[in-house]
C-alpha cells in the first residue's frame, strides 16, 4: 500500500480473450507528476496527449487499457484519448487536466472508447489501496504475468512508501521499449526534481534492456508523488533514499520485463568493463545484447564467442583487437581475444544451460563500465508474434 493511492483494473470487453483489460489509479489528493515517453518518432495519441498534460507538473488519476494501442489513428484518435481522459474525470468528479492516459496493443484500430465509458462506473467502485495488482493485470498485453514490486523506506523522521508496476514482453529495447510502467510514492516533490531523477532512473534501467530491438509507438514511464508521507526530497537525506529506491525499482522491473520476455527462456546480464569511457563501454554493451546471432546462441546454449568479438568490433567505441577478455560468469572462455580452450569451452557451456548468467567483458583500455541486460531469441517469439492479431 502506498498512502493516499487507490488502483483497480477490470474487464471492459477491449480483448477478444476478455482478459482485464482496463486499469486506474487515483491519488485522494493532487499529485507531482514526472513522466519519459517512447523517443518513436510514431507516437499513439495517449502518448501525446499525456506530454502534453504532464508539462504541467501535476495530476490526479491515470486511466490505461490494454488490447488497442490507438495509434495512427490520426484526428479520431486523439479525440478517443481526450474523450477516455473526460470520462475518467467525470467519473471520479476532477477537472479533465488531472487524468492521463496510456494505451497498449494493436496498432492501427480505432478505440472502442464506448466500452471504456460503460465500464468506467464499475471501475471506479473497485477503486481500493489494495487494487494494484488487478491494475497490473489489467495492463498486460503478451505478458505471461503481472510485474509489480512494492517498497517502504525508513529513514530518520519517518517513511516513505513506492508501489511500481510495469507492462512489457515484446518490442522492447532501449529508448524505452514497449512497455507501460508506473510508479506510485507517498514522498513529497516537485515536478522539476522528479523528472530529473525519473530521467536518470530510466537511463541505467529501460534504458538498458532489450528483447528483440523493437522500440515502441506507446511507451510511457510515469511517476506520481502525492507527499502524503510527510517527507520531502527538498531535504537530503529523503532525497538520496528515494533516488537510491527509485533507481533499485526501475532496474528491478526492467530485469522483470526481460525475464517474462516473449519466448524468453535466459536472462543475462552483459557487463562491459575496462573500456575508454562509459559511453564506449554502453555502446559496446549494447551491440552484444542487441545481436540477434549472440542471442540465438544464447537459445541453443552455444559458447560461441566469436558472435560476441563480431558485436564488439562494429560497437563503434575505442577497441584494442588483441586484448579483450570475455567470460561467463567466472569462466574465462576469452583471454586477450584468444579462446582458452576445450575445458573453458566445456564449463562456458554449463553457465550458458543456466536460467540468469552473465557475460563480462574486458576491453583493457580503460576504467569505463556499463551494463545491459539481454535474453535469448526462441522458436516461440516467432510463434508469439506470428499470430499476434489473431
Amino acid at each position: 500500500m502506498c498512502r493516499g493511492f487507490q488502483a483497480a483494473g477490470i474487464r471492459a470487453g477491449i480483448k477478444k480473450n476478455q482478459a482485464e483489460d482496463l486499469g486506474l489509479i487515483v491519488s485522494e489528493v493532487p499529485t507531482a507528476v514526472a513522466g519519459v515517453f517512447t523517443r518513436n518518432k510514431i507516437k499513439a495519441a495517449p502518448v501525446l496527449l499525456d506530454m502534453e498534460r504532464v508539462a504541467a507538473g501535476t495530476c490526479r488519476a491515470v486511466i490505461v487499457n490494454s488490447g488497442n494501442a490507438n495509434c495512427c489513428t490520426g484526428e479520431q484518435g486523439m479525440e478517443d484519448a481526450v474523450r477516455m481522459a473526460r470520462a475518467a474525470a467525470q467519473i471520479l468528479g476532477l477537472p479533465e487536466d488531472q487524468v492521463l492516459v496510456s494505451s497498449t496493443g494493436v496498432i492501427g484500430q480505432y478505440l472502442p472508447v464506448e466500452k471504456i465509458e460503460n465500464a468506467l462506473p464499475r471501475l471506479a467502485a473497485a477503486l481500493s489501496p489494495s487494487g494494484f495488482l488487478d491494475f497490473a493485470k489489467a495492463i498486460m498485453t503478451t505478458d505471461t504475468r503481472s510485474k509489480m514490486l512494492s517498497r517502504k523506506v525508513e529513514i530518520a523522521g519517518g517513511s516513505f512508501s513506492m508501489i511500481g508496476i510495469v507492462k512489457g514482453a515484446g518490442m522492447i529495447r532501449p529508448d524505452m521499449a514497449t512497455m507501460l510502467c508506473y510508479v506510485c510514492t507517498d514522498v513529497e516533490a516537485d515536478a522539476a526534481a522528479l523528472k530529473k531523477l525519473l530521467t536518470h532512473a530510466v537511463d541505467l534501467s529501460f534504458n538498458r534492456i532489450t528483447i528483440d530491438g523493437d522500440t515502441s509507438t506507446n511507451d510511457t514511464v510515469l511517476v506520481l508523488a502525492n507527499g502524503q508521507s510527510g517527507l520531502s526530497i527538498k531535504d537530503a537525506p529523503v532525497k538520496a533514499a528515494f533516488q537510491n529506491a527509485l533507481e533499485v525499482m526501475l532496474v528491478d522491473l526492467a530485469k522483470m520485463v526481460v525475464k517474462d520476455g516473449e519466448g524468453v527462456t535466459k536472462l543475462v546480464e552483459i557487463k562491459v568493463m575496462g573500456a575508454a569511457t562509459d559511453a564506449d563501454a554502453k555502446k559496446m554493451a549494447d551491440a552484444v545484447a542487441h545481436s540477434n546471432l549472440v542471442k540465438t546462441a544464447f537459445f541453443g546454449e552455444d559458447a560461441n564467442w566469436g558472435r560476441i568479438i563480431g558485436a564488439l568490433g562494429r560497437a563503434g567505441a575505442e577497441l584494442d583487437p588483441d586484448a579483450i577478455d570475455i567470460s561467463f560468469d567466472d569462466v574465462c572462455l576469452v583471454k586477450n581475444s584468444r579462446w582458452q580452450g576445450i575445458d573453458a569451452e566445456a564449463d562456458a557451456t554449463k553457465v550458458l544451460k543456466q536460467p540468469e548468467f552473465f557475460v563480462t567483458i574486458d576491453a583493457h583500455i580503460g576504467s569505463g563500465t556499463a551494463s545491459c541486460w539481454t535474453c535469448d531469441f526462441s522458436i516461440d517469439y516467432v510463434k508469439i508474434n506470428a499470430d499476434y492479431r489473431s
